[in-house]
């Protein structure tokens, strides 16, 4: 099957994110693993690492690389801070797998920062996925996308509804777009979270996905209450995503513009 086409080379990236990593990390983010995503920078912007701002239930991250997305895993809530896909025509045309719901907690994490299985029994929440098996170009990614690293407890409806709608337009944007368009995905906790299972799996209270166009340097973020009752809403900019998440997911200085 066809692959998505790296503009620049993985060497370059390569050090780009070693530079990225070993920087000092600002006092404002939590330090990063070493050599993080060192096997995997194609799917960040320029190599750019993002790191999560200090805030409750933020620690022991360890970066997984897959084959077709990345996680920067949080071993305090048991969920991916953020997972970060690099989508383009070739990539969605190839996104024609067999679905093979074969769920399986990762054996890279330590029994103690990883969901189980068990704990989204009878939990009340589906296991949401954050880079979606729809958009999986080989069937080793699909069988990889149902890694729990790369799920959260999410409210059932609307992971099959509106959430749903919000991954095929992603998809359908990048099929339309001139080049690579990065994605972002992942949790926002606040002091109110619950937990499921004996590990405790965090239920987020919203759920985001960043959307940005490498070509056009166009950028939005869709933001959704992890609830039921919730509908799509209007997409929110770039800067406000950050102002929400504490999170630069895009290195400086990028130009952004609002879709």
């Amino acid at each position: 099957m066809a692959r998505f086409t790296q503009r620049v080379t993985v060497a370059a990236l390569i050090a780009a994110a070693a530079a990225a990593v070993s920087a000092k990390p600002s006092s404002s983010t939590v330090a990063l693993p070493a050599n993080a995503f060192a096997e995997c920078p194609a799917f960040f912007v320029a190599g750019h690492v993002p790191a999560p701002a200090p805030a409750a239930g933020i620690g022991r991250l360890r970066a997984l690389c897959y084959e077709a997305f990345a996680v920067l895993h949080n071993g305090e809530s048991k969920t991916p801070v953020y997972v970060v896909q690099r989508l383009n025509r070739a990539a969605v045309d190839d996104a024609d797998e067999k679905r093979t719901n074969k769920f399986f907690a990762d054996a890279r994490l330590p029994r103690s920062e990883r969901a189980e299985l068990d704990d989204y029994k009878r939990s009340g929440y589906s296991r949401g996925h954050m880079a979606p098996a729809g958009d999986m170009p080989t069937a080793r990614a699909m069988a990889q996308s149902f890694s729990l690293a790369n799920m959260v407890p999410q409210a059932m409806k609307h992971n099959s509804g509106p959430w749903a709608r919000i991954e095929k337009d992603t998809r359908s944007y990048a099929h339309r777009a001139q080049g690579d368009v990065f994605v972002f995905t992942g949790p926002v906790f606040d002091h109110h979270s619950s937990a499921i299972g004996n590990g405790q799996v965090r239920v987020p209270s919203h759920l985001y996905k960043l959307v940005y166009d490498a070509t056009t340097h166009r950028s939005w973020a869709y933001w959704q209450a992890n609830d039921d009752a919730e509908r799509v809403s209007k997409p929110i900019s770039y800067e406000e995503l950050v102002q929400r998440t504490g999170i630069e997911f895009l290195p400086r200085p990028v130009r952004t513009s609002s879709r």
